[in-house]
Formats: C-alpha cells, sequence, structure tokens
C-alpha cells in the first residue's frame, strides 16, 4: 500500500498544489489562457503523437476494444441522464449535460499521466484510442441532443458543428497523425523526436496543476440533488460496466482492459462545466459535479490503483 501511496500523492499532490494556489492568489482565470494553450495544442498533442506513432499499427487496430469502451461511456451517459432525471427532476436539455458529466472522465488532463504512471509504456495506446472514441461520441450526441430541446439553430447546422469540432480538435488530429506515421513506418530525426520528449514530459504535470487552479477558480454553491448521483455513476458504475464489458467482448490484453477500467474512473472533465456554459444550462451544477468529482476521485482512483498494482483486479 506503501507504494500506491508514493504514487498516488505526488500525482494528486500537484491537483492540490494547483488548488492551494488557484484560492489563495487573486489572479484572473485568463491568466490561465497560455496555459491551457500550451496543454491543449502543444504538449498533449505532441504526448499522443509519440505514443501513437511508437504503437504497432497491428495494435491500434482493435474493434472490439473501441465497442466495448465506447458502449460503457454510451451506457455511463445514459445511466446519468435518467439519474439526473429521476433525483433533480431534470428538463431532457439539463439531463444531457448531466449525462455528460457521468460519461466523460478528465481523460485529457489525467488520462495520460495517470495511465503511464500505473502500467507504463503499454497503456499509452489504448488511452489515447479511448480518448478519441469517447471525444467523438461525446462532442456528437451532447449537441444534437440539444438540438432537440429547442434549440433553434437546424439539425444540419449542428452537424456541421459537430463534425468541424471533432476534426479540428488538436488531440484527435496529434493521434490519428501518429496512427498514420505508425501505418506508414515513418521515422523522424532525433531533432525532432527529442523535442517532441521535452513536450511530452511536460504534459502531465502542467495538466494537473492546471487542472488543480481550474477547479478552484470554478464557482460553487449548493449541491443540487442530482450531483451526488450522477457522480457515483462516473466513479463507481462506469468502471463496473467496462469490467463486464471487459470480460464480456474480450479476451484483451491485461493492460489494455486495465487502462480502460482506469480511464472509466476518471471524474468529470472540466469540459462539462465548458460545454454547460456553452449551451446556457445545468452550469452550477455542472461547476459542483467538477468540483466534488475531482477530491472524492483521490479515493475512488487510489483505490482502483492499488486493486491494479496488487494484482486484485485480474483479467484473463
Amino acid at each position: 500500500m506503501l507504494d500506491i501511496l508514493n504514487l498516488a500523492l505526488p500525482y494528486f499532490g500537484l491537483i492540490f498544489i494547483g488548488f492551494a494556489c488557484g484560492k489563495s492568489k487573486n489572479l484572473p482565470e485568463t491568466g490561465l489562457a497560455w496555459m491551457n494553450f500550451f496543454l491543449l495544442y502543444v504538449s498533449l498533442p505532441a504526448l499522443l503523437f509519440g505514443i501513437m506513432s511508437k504503437t504497432p499499427f497491428a495494435e491500434l487496430n482493435n474493434p472490439p476494444f473501441l465497442i466495448a469502451t465506447t458502449l460503457g461511456t454510451a451506457s455511463a451517459f445514459v445511466l446519468a441522464m435518467i439519474v439526473g432525471r429521476l433525483l433533480g427532476r431534470l428538463s431532457f436539455r439539463e439531463a444531457t449535460l448531466a449525462g455528460l458529466a457521468g460519461a466523460f472522465g478528465n481523460i485529457g488532463y489525467m488520462g495520460p499521466g495517470l495511465a503511464l504512471a500505473v502500467l507504463g509504456e503499454k497503456a499509452a495506446a489504448p488511452t489515447a484510442l479511448i480518448f478519441c472514441c469517447d471525444a467523438i461520441f461525446l462532442f456528437s450526441i451532447v449537441p444534437l441532443l440539444i438540438a432537440f430541446t429547442g434549440e433553434r439553430r437546424s439539425v444540419l447546422h449542428t452537424l456541421g458543428i459537430v463534425v468541424r469540432q471533432i476534426v479540428l480538435n488538436p488531440l484527435i488530429m496529434s493521434a490519428c497523425g501518429g496512427a498514420l506515421a505508425a501505418a506508414l513506418h515513418l521515422e523522424f530525426p532525433v531533432a525532432i523526436m527529442n523535442t517532441l520528449a521535452f513536450l511530452q514530459n511536460a504534459a502531465a504535470p502542467v495538466a494537473l496543476f492546471v487542472l488543480g487552479v481550474t477547479v478552484a477558480l470554478r464557482p460553487f454553491g449548493r449541491i443540487p440533488w442530482e450531483v451526488p448521483g450522477v457522480i457515483a455513476v462516473k466513479l463507481l458504475i462506469h468502471p463496473l460496466i467496462v469490467v463486464a464489458l471487459m470480460l464480456l467482448l474480450g479476451p484483451f490484453t491485461p493492460q489494455w482492459a486495465a487502462t480502460a477500467v482506469l480511464m472509466a474512473s476518471l471524474p468529470p472533465a472540466l469540459n462539462v462545466f465548458v460545454i454547460a456554459r456553452q449551451f446556457d444550462t445545468w452550469i452550477e451544477p455542472a461547476s459542483v459535479a467538477v468540483l466534488i468529482g475531482t477530491f472524492a476521485s483521490v479515493i475512488t482512483l487510489t483505490s482502483l490503483m492499488w486493486l491494479i498494482t496488487s494484482g486484485q483486479l485480474v483479467f484473463p
């Protein structure tokens, strides 16, 4: 257990340091703009590109794994919507955002660093694939469902926006570019690979610090009835669904299956609040869900890390 604490505490410690800095220093949120830009457009894309380009393409071509993880995300999304409707008496529009909070984990900021720390290099490729599939599914379904709830824009216009957001997403683009490089067996000069290595090494610490600061700056009010239920779906039920799907649709390699469960256990992503604000619905509960979910995940994720590293969670 001491080994797990030695692994988890520095990881979550960076989040708490960022949170403390965000609370103690009265700095405007706009100050995070360049750090977020560096993270989302430079460092994380470099990490995902490097991961995918070094992975044999035959390993990336794994449709059953992609179906299993995406089906797990879709199941958590529907379940969280139902929880929101029942516990919070939410409208369909609001329940759509609750579904997003119950299904879309903080894969971008937390996923790569945590997976590599717990499972090593073998977790890199499935992490990138899960991010791409989850992002494509959720960035498609949420705007489309919102469009059917009174949004004035036409469905065709909404589809155009969805396609543009997916195609131009820097993380998806970098992962696809890396997969293409792997398929074509491209080799890059040492200077380029060393530059990518510098950027990759910065991804995890910058992401965790920014996550802590951003959570600290989110408004926090009362806890709506549906938020604990949605968080329970994200942190507990979503990973259990993925465990069942890994066993049902497998076998998969132990590292890939464990990565899928680990990614499903991540707390609600910061994008949930951003998207809620974009559609002007469920804004305060989204903020509360991100904040509480992030801190609750210290317990749930640490427990899962212990189950994985101690061999208690075994996949055939």
